[in-house]
């Protein structure tokens, strides 16, 4: 077993880091930033992020655990005060994990013929950079709409939780390989008019996204930041791999949910 400990400079995350890298060599496990088998991250559902970017050439290898260090987060199950439980729960591994879509995101660029991939667990999102963004909207290559507003945001099922949810877009379980994609700021009115709805599509669908006036744009995938870019085109389906998370006690999906959005405060 092959273990790498993943944080960030913030808050005390680099201390919960350094003790639980001592307290796994103690126990004879290897520390392995480089080829590991399950990545620890320390810090919250940013710092999970940042490390399945970091991670994503080696999904097909590599299991997610979340630490969090201050209030519990979305894709983290276990607290800064319990590392010696995840110390037992991890030589008592038996390889066990649950997975949940990702998204392969192909992003053109004016003038380039091929295409650069990203990948996103929560959401990708594009904006015009100092004005309304108008972009024509396909589905499986076929015309919807021409789409003017602020922007668009294309989530995945857990990502639904997210930016998604403050959009006002559906919350969708996982095991739902779906796409889904939330208006931002739309405009409608009699002469434009979009869906203003969120859509979700089916797992053999793909969304394909042309800015339709040309000039530079804002794109994200999670954490990445991409400013001012030329795009001619943007490409979205559900990735062939998960992000995987090593079973030990994952919380189900409406159990997260429901800590994250709703806690104990509305029991009857």
């Amino acid at each position: 077993m092959k273990v790498a400990v993943y944080c960030k400079q913030a808050n005390n995350a680099q201390d919960v880091a350094d003790k639980l890298v001592e307290k796994l060599k103690a126990n004879k496990i290897t520390i392995d930033r480089e080829r590991p088998d399950i990545v620890v991250t320390v810090g919250g559902d940013g710092t999970l992020l940042s490390a399945f970017q970091y991670y994503q050439t080696q999904l097909e290898n590599v299991r997610f655990i979340g630490v969090h260090t201050g209030h519990l987060g979305f894709y983290t199950d276990w607290r800064d005060y319990e590392l010696d439980e995840l110390i037992l729960a991890i030589k008592a591994d038996n390889g066990e994990c649950v997975g949940y879509p990702i998204l392969d995101i192909d992003v053109t660029m004016v003038g380039e013929t091929t295409p650069i991939r990203y990948h996103a667990v929560n959401e990708s999102t594009i904006k015009k950079v100092s004005s309304t963004l108008v972009a024509d909207v396909y589905f499986k290559d076929r015309f919807f709409e021409r789409f003017r507003g602020d922007g668009l945001c294309i989530s995945t099922p857990t990502g639904s939780t997210a930016y998604n949810r403050s959009l006002g877009g559906a919350v969708v379980h996982p095991q739902l390989e779906v796409l889904q994609m939330a208006e931002i700021a739309s405009i409608n009115n009699r002469v434009f008019r979009t869906l203003g709805a969120s859509i979700i599509l089916a797992p053999d669908e793909w969304i394909t996204l042309r800015p339709a006036h040309g000039g530079d744009f804002n794109f994200t995938a999670d954490q990445v930041n991409i400013f001012d870019a030329p795009i001619e085109q943007i490409k979205y389906r559900i990735g062939e791999q998960k992000i995987n998370f090593a079973k030990y006690r994952h919380t189900d999906f409406w159990g997260r949910v429901r800590n994250a959005f709703i806690g104990d405060g509305n029991e009857v």
